[in-house]
């Protein structure tokens, strides 16, 4: 631990340790932890017992003691102080060193994040408010590049155990115990002027026979997807049906056997109905489906859900922490998952971080990237051109076939897991993108487009997530 007072000068004890870490003195740290030897990333270099307190006992007496600074907060807010080497990492705002909380064994497992070299002190990240001079030279420099840019960052990757592995994981989790709040706006297209509508191609139809036919049509071509799937295919009249065809810029040729007019672009409601004004005002336009339950009843989560949402923002932090310990990145990293159920079991996912760094470019932000991954990703598939799907440290190339600005970048059904709230750019990208839920680690009060920026700036009908501490570094 780097701290304001003199520290000692005693000579270390030796410590059995069979992954390569011994205990040295310095004159600025006092003890610290070091590799007496090349020590591989990904490492478990510790695994420390911890002796726990209870918040009464440590208010009382701990927090008066030396302890104050050597302990760790458990996840029921608790106290615990490591035992073993566990005490003895100091700090580093680049931490060579990531820990995990085990609830199940009351210890805390340390391991490697990059090499460290023989003769290197393993570090680990002790949050940002901190109560000594860190003798780290990068610390401020960190700082000032928080401030600056309006983000802030994951510093390090702590590890905790999923609290939702076990368990029957069809148990429904009532709303006042799920890991995250929940941030919705309610329903604003009741009047002509907030009806939001995209523009989709339509085909009158005659004969009613035909319908059929120009169904298993748009299956052959592609456009049967979920990009209108809140709308109703065919729109009856009196006198004719109009079949609902997609929104892609050009349309394949129409079956010429059916002797049909030419199709027409029609304004349709971009979204469902979630109030019955809404649901009159929208099938004016075209006959709109009522999910009346996204206003009222929020969908519920099952514990199966939750163990999976959490591993994915577990998998987003990584990355965030691997774009910032291996490419000198922002902490920040976007990641769209492959849908937990059986229907998505063919979809893939996409994990992109923060590149405005190592691009110098201003709009190179998590969110826009992993978007830009997905669609160049479905424009090869269409075009034939197969690539492997992206990593989490690749940017998206600048052209993929001949990929045109249609209906690749929809995030539809689709969550986005985020360490950072989006800015208001990135935010109504995602909008755009009719992205199902969004869910980010950390609130972005002077920058975010999700609700923060004291709420002047919140994106309309845009559902927000947020999870709670247990994922927070520095809280």
């Amino acid at each position: 631990m780097t701290s304001t007072s003199k520290p000692t000068t005693s000579q270390a004890p030796e410590h059995l340790n069979s992954t390569g870490c011994v205990i040295k003195s310095t004159p600025d740290k006092g003890r610290g932890v070091y590799a007496a030897r090349l020590i591989p990333r990904s490492t478990v270099v510790e695994i420390s017992p911890v002796l726990l307190f209870s918040k009464e006992e440590y208010e009382n007496h701990g927090r008066h003691t030396v302890l104050d600074h050597y302990t760790f907060t458990w996840t029921d807010g608790r106290m615990a102080l490591a035992l073993g080497l566990g005490s003895l990492f100091n700090h580093s705002s680049s931490p060579s060193v990531s820990y995990s909380l085990d609830t199940k064994t009351d210890s805390i497992r340390y391991t490697t994040v990059r090499d460290v070299e023989a003769g290197e002190e393993l570090c680990i990240f002790y949050g940002h408010k901190l109560w000594f001079s860190p003798a780290d030279r990068n610390y401020t420099q960190i700082e000032e590049i928080e401030v600056e840019d309006g983000w802030g960052g994951l510093a390090a990757d702590v590890q905790i155990t999923n609290p939702y592995e076990e368990g029957d994981q069809t148990e429904v989790i009532p709303e006042n115990e799920l890991p995250f709040v929940r941030l919705k706006q309610s329903p604003d297209e009741e009047d002509p002027e907030s009806i939001r509508t995209i523009q989709a191609w339509v085909v009158d139809v005659p004969d009613p026979r035909h319908i059929t036919t120009l169904l298993k049509w748009l299956k052959q071509v592609g456009l049967d997807g979920l990009e209108l799937s809140h709308l109703k295919r065919i729109r009856k009249t009196r006198d004719t049906s109009s079949l609902l065809l997609g929104t892609t810029s050009e349309l394949p040729p129409l079956p010429a056997n059916l002797d049909l007019p030419a199709p027409y672009m029609l304004p349709v409601p971009a979204s469902s109905a979630l109030t019955m004004p809404s649901l009159d005002l929208k099938s004016a336009l075209w006959p709109t489906m009522y999910t009346p339950k996204r206003k009222d009843e929020p969908e519920p989560w099952t514990r199966g859900k939750l163990r999976w949402a959490w591993d994915v923002m577990k998998r987003t932090v990584d990355a965030a922490i691997t774009a910032q310990t291996e490419s000198d990145e922002l902490p920040i990293a976007a990641h769209i998952p492959a849908p937990d159920d059986p229907s998505g079991a063919k979809d893939i996912s996409f994990v992109s971080c923060d590149t405005r760094r190592t691009t110098q470019h201003p709009l190179r932000h998590a969110a826009i990237n992993v978007v830009r991954q997905l669609a160049d990703y479905r424009a090869s598939q269409a075009t034939g051109l197969a690539l492997p799907p992206f990593e989490a440290s690749e940017e998206a190339p600048l052209e993929v076939g001949e990929a045109r600005n249609g209906s690749n970048y929809l995030l539809t059904n689709r969550h986005l897991f985020i360490t950072h709230e989006p800015c208001i750019m990135c935010s109504m990208a995602l909008l755009h993108s009719r992205v199902k839920e969004v869910v980010y680690l950390y609130p972005m009060p002077q920058t975010g487009g999700c609700g923060g920026l004291e709420g002047r700036y919140r994106i309309r009908k845009f559902l927000v997530e947020s999870f709670r501490s247990e994922f927070m570094v520095d809280a």
